[in-house]
């Protein structure tokens, strides 16, 4: 294999362009003028801190990310994620100057409707945007999810190189705020990456001591940097230079230390809006701009008679020597990357399939068959379906936080995440599921990977805020979350979900799958890998039959979200359930049938996918015609009653659960097989 490879990392990769030093004309100015100018445009954002930390990204793009501009979505590339989302502007002149695509005009469309430059960094949407950020600490995590799928997939792919010899060696490197670090998640966060001694990780903290209410002692006292280094991390700072600017000379010589075997956080004071000679060091420059007479004060503190958006020729020469330095350091990587290629045959014929998304051939055969009258949960089930999966997919791994056990998520014989055997398809979290989420989301974006993780439904709470990024994104995780009502039992409402459902439906983009037996539930699987969205499996803890609904029907069924699992020539009723209250809707039809109704019984395990499909589909499974209809959902029936209709009646529970054994609790909250009779009586009474 060719030695022309990435550099170890902490270490900058060779310079044959020559971009090491310092540019030949000051980059520096234009980029400050560009973030000023694009805000005052705008009338809206964040220019404080772009101005200020222009340097920062200035060294960043011209030495330290090994990038692309050419090619953003270049494999060997590093990752940059700001996550102080808010000075995206400062991404965006980055993304201009050194050529990723972006024209002055969208500089000046910033915060435009359908512009290259929205408010905040949109993944899939401006070219070099490595994730969506915003919700602070959001960045943070991801980033350290980044980081740990490359230490992963270099394990997994390349674990005998040395150091700095694999096309697989890659840096994250992050930009994060005050607000970043306040933030609860990144706390979590940072306890990961420490633990799991992620060197490939370098996070640069802008501590300028402001917020939006004014200066942060009025929220924080605490010491930041020992905290990261009770983390594990390596930790340096970098105080300000003698002119107030940040010291970019420090910076470069604490980016290019040698990690040691951790990750880096360089504290980086500096001062926001530096230089403007008024707004400097103010709460106001942080989201506002600056205005009209302090823009013309910062151009004469800078000497420059330019107007707005003027960039000249020779700045934008220098800056895009990005270009060339790009393209001799992807020639190397590929060069490299070939080598591996031809060493390694049958690994990099599973890489390309894993980064293309292809599912391997066979795996659907491969799944566990369940046979009618088999009693499991449908987290069991789940359990064996990963098995079954992770065999042929060496791409899937997962964890927990901590409930392996009660979640079923091990891959079994599959080793532990660790930092000495970072090749491990099991992850343990810890009780850290806000992270965790976040994590899953950067692990997504390096392609090739296909995660899981678990946790209890109630949980989830905890997981929302990337939950939602992860729809944004469209990225291809997958959560299962068990215990998923209140047969969870004694345990008590604090443990049984019942809004969660609900919520989590309400969330665009994102498919909740709730299967109702060991069948629906390997079916639920394979859809979601087939559809590679975000989707929620939500899994029951107590034991449930299978139905005796052929295979073909229930694989079909469940990819398109509902089905008829149950039929008569003249139903009177139609009942429609998801999870476990599909066996009790079958019970009860069961009963009526032996007093002379007849029903129609539709399992829904997902309501997003019935909702794609077509309306003679939809009309097949839920005819207009039939209007006696009663849902069964141990959950709240709120967002049902569309499907209820106006004749219908929902057996829900509308209030939280309590503790009591499962049986106990099901049958306290109506959760059995004589209410859902006694309802289906009532709705065909009424209409009558």
């Amino acid at each position: 294999m060719s030695t022309a490879a990435p550099a170890a990392p902490g270490v900058a990769p060779s310079d044959a362009a020559g971009t090491a030093t310092a540019p030949a004309v000051d980059t520096v100015t234009t980029a400050r003028l560009l973030a000023l100018d694009a805000v005052e445009a705008a009338g809206s954002g964040h220019p404080g801190t772009a101005i200020a930390l222009a340097p920062v990204a200035e060294l960043l793009f011209r030495k330290h990310l090994r990038h692309d501009p050419a090619q953003p979505d270049w494999a060997g590339r590093d990752r940059f994620v700001l996550s102080c989302g808010h000075a995206s502007i400062l991404l965006y002149t980055q993304l201009f100057l050194t050529g990723y695509g972006l024209e002055l005009d969208d500089l000046r469309s910033f915060r435009a409707l359908d512009s290259l430059t929205p408010g905040h960094p949109e993944y899939g949407h401006t070219p070099g945007v490595e994730t969506t950020t915003g919700p602070l600490g959001q960045g943070f995590a991801t980033a350290v999810g980044m980081a740990m799928a490359m230490k992963h997939e270099r394990a997994v792919y390349d674990a005998d190189a040395a150091a700095g010899a694999s096309p697989f060696d890659r840096t994250v490197w992050v930009l994060a705020s005050d607000g970043d670090i306040q933030e609860g998640i990144s706390a979590e966060a940072a306890a990961i990456a420490g633990h799991h001694r992620l060197d490939n990780l370098v996070v640069i903290y802008d501590d300028n001591d402001i917020q939006i209410e004014g200066a942060t002692t009025l929220s924080s006292s605490e010491d930041v940097a020992g905290r990261f280094t009770a983390h594990g991390w390596d930790v340096a700072r970098v105080e300000l230079a003698a002119d107030g600017d940040v010291d970019i000379e420090a910076l470069d010589a604490a980016l290019s230390a040698p990690r040691a075997g951790k990750p880096r956080l360089v504290v980086l004071k500096s001062q926001i809006a530096w230089p403007a000679p008024n707004a400097v060091g103010m709460a106001a420059s942080h989201g506002a701009p600056l205005g009209a007479t302090e823009a013309a004060a910062l151009r004469d503190v800078l000497g420059v008679t330019t107007g707005p958006f003027e960039v000249a020729d020779e700045v934008l020469a220098e800056s895009r020597r990005a270009l060339t330095r790009g393209a001799e350091l992807s020639s190397a990587w590929q060069e490299s990357f070939e080598g591996w290629t031809a060493a390694h045959p049958e690994a990099a014929a599973q890489l390309h399939r894993a980064q293309s998304g292809l599912l391997p051939e066979g795996l659907e055969a491969a799944l566990p068959t369940f046979a009618p009258g088999d009693a499991l949960a449908t987290r069991d089930a789940s359990g064996k379906v990963i098995q079954a999966l992770a065999a042929l997919m060496p791409e899937l791994w997962g964890g927990s936080a901590d409930l392996a056990e009660p979640n079923r998520t091990a891959i079994h014989g599959g080793g532990s995440f660790l930092p000495a055997t970072p090749a491990g398809r099991n992850v343990h979290w810890g009780v850290r599921e806000h992270a965790m989420a976040a994590a899953m989301n950067g692990i997504s974006l390096v392609s090739g990977n296909r995660f899981f993780a678990g946790t209890f439904l109630v949980f989830s709470d905890y997981q929302r805020p990337s939950i939602r990024l992860a729809s944004l994104m469209g990225l291809p995780v997958t959560y299962l979350w068990s215990h998923d009502s209140v047969a969870l039992g004694s345990d008590g409402p604090t443990h049984q979900p019942i809004e969660h459902l609900a919520a989590l439906r309400a969330m665009p983009g994102f498919s909740v799958v709730r299967p109702a037996d060991a069948a629906e539930t390997a079916a639920a699987w394979l859809a979601i890998l087939q559809r590679r969205g975000p989707a929620g499996l939500v899994l029951a803890r107590q034991p449930i039959e299978v139905a005796a609904t052929p295979a073909e029907v229930v694989a079909e069924g469940v990819r398109r979200g509902a089905y008829v699992v149950r039929d008569a020539a003249a139903p009177a009723a139609v009942i429609v359930a998801t999870g476990s209250e599909v066996s009790l809707a079958l019970a009860a039809a069961e009963q009526l049938a032996a007093e002379g109704t007849q029903l129609r019984v539709v399992s829904m395990p997902s309501r997003e996918w019935f909702a794609e499909q077509d309306a003679a589909y939809r009309a097949s499974v839920l005819p207009a015609g039939m209007d006696v209809r009663v849902v069964v959902e141990a959950a709240t029936s709120f967002g049902w009653h569309d499907v209820a209709g106006p004749h219908g009646r929902i057996v829900s529970i509308d209030g939280f659960g309590l503790s009591a054994p499962a049986a106990d609790a099901l049958a306290a909250r109506g959760m059995t097989v004589e209410n859902v009779v006694a309802t289906v009586r009532e709705a065909i009474g009424a209409r009558a």
